[in-house]
């Protein structure tokens, strides 16, 4: 039976920072807040995820999860999950997907670890390694960074130079004067095109800030460039708008990556033809219980189901299904170095093979290398 679930905040080392708009760049190094969930059971077993330090409060541990979850058994997930997502209703935002979805990964974590097994495994164990695309940081003004589409060409060969078999990009966001711009991005794209040739396949994720015109005409334009799919040009609450865009596009549109809904709005793109490859990520969606039903809808209909972001809870859905084809690894820029691990972590759940792969991780549960140590030395909060 579960008998604790808390949070410990501490301090680690970050390199890079978020701008006005929420978009991840490089910065000098600097001490940062991080968090982990960990819920413990009557046999001592703590199952744990990283989590963002705002988005899971005190307040909502005591209101919507400790009362599901105390007392109860670990191993019944699916009822535990669906007590939590009940109890979002009229919870004004407060209880989010993302607190969701890190709670579900803890519950997972935390049964992988009782059974002695990578989680991977416990899914369904359908393949221990995954092709990995090397997913960029937005464009910036940085000199030698992502500047300038010459920056995105040079630097999508060092990504190739490193392994990587697919990249995809994002490019030039607000607050960067101009942007965003189809104009832009279809120089960045051509770049990239152009420095790598025809065998590497390349992705856009346009970040859902243009108008139907603005969309459809950027989309045409990475058709002709033969680019692997067309991610998020829109905003995501339109279904109409990705279904008249899907309908005059070759190039597969993929979707959604942020509409709320969880696992039931993927099956309406699906059934509206917004799409033509679907998208899921765990914190996203509402967690791993939520991402594995929208992984076997995918499989029903033949599609795609690309799993956004990192991480290892990413990884594990991953490794339970091969309807998804690639892991997304990054974001990446020149200026800052990926595979360097942090100070909370003995070492990184997705080191990069020469092949271009991820090797799923063989430590059981999710499969994190925690440093607890560090953790337990810098703590400064807990609730």
């Amino acid at each position: 039976m579960i008998t604790s679930v808390g949070v410990r905040v501490f301090t680690s080392t970050a390199h890079t920072s978020v701008d006005v708009a929420g978009h991840r760049h490089p910065s000098e190094p600097h001490e940062v807040r991080e968090a982990l969930l960990e819920i413990t059971d009557d046999e001592g077993v703590t199952g744990r995820c990283s989590i963002a330090p705002d988005q899971l409060r005190p307040s909502v541990l005591d209101k919507h999860v400790r009362p599901v979850l105390l007392g109860q058994d670990p191993w019944d997930r699916e009822r535990l999950w669906r007590e939590m997502a009940h109890g979002q209703r009229g919870s004004h935002g407060g209880f989010t997907d993302r607190a969701l979805g890190y709670v579900d990964q803890v519950l997972w974590d935390l049964v992988g670890l009782k059974v002695g097994q990578p989680l991977w495994k416990v899914l369904g164990g359908s393949r221990d390694r995954v092709p990995a695309y090397g997913s960029t940081m937005c464009g910036d003004q940085t000199p030698g960074g992502l500047s300038s589409p010459e920056d995105y060409g040079t630097f999508a060969k060092q990504l190739v130079a490193l392994g990587y078999r697919a990249i995809k990009l994002h490019t030039w966001m607000p607050p960067v004067p101009g942007a965003p711009s189809v104009r832009m991005d279809v120089e960045a794209c051509t770049a990239v095109r152009e420095a790598v040739g025809p065998d590497v396949e390349l992705m856009l994720d346009a970040n859902h800030w243009y108008r139907r015109t603005e969309a459809l005409a950027l989309g045409k334009a990475v058709e002709k460039l033969g680019f692997s799919w067309y991610e998020e040009p829109m905003e995501e609450a339109s279904t109409s708008s990705y279904r008249w865009l899907s309908d005059q596009l070759a190039i597969p549109v993929i979707g959604p990556e942020v509409a709320w809904g969880k696992h039931m709005t993927r099956a309406e793109w699906v059934t509206s033809g917004a799409c033509d490859i679907l998208r899921a990520g765990v914190n996203g969606c509402g967690g791993i219980t939520p991402v594995l039903k929208v992984l076997h809808l995918a499989e029903s209909f033949g599609m795609d189901c690309e799993v956004h972001g990192n991480g290892s809870a990413s990884l594990a859905v991953l490794g339970a299904s091969e309807a998804s084809r690639w892991y997304e690894r990054g974001l990446l820029h020149p200026h800052v170095d990926f595979d360097r691990v942090p100070p909370h972590l003995n070492s990184i759940v997705d080191a990069l093979d020469p092949d271009g792969g991820v090797t799923l991780p063989t430590l059981h549960g999710l499969g994190d290398d925690w440093n607890l140590d560090h953790v337990a030395e810098h703590t400064v909060e807990k609730w």
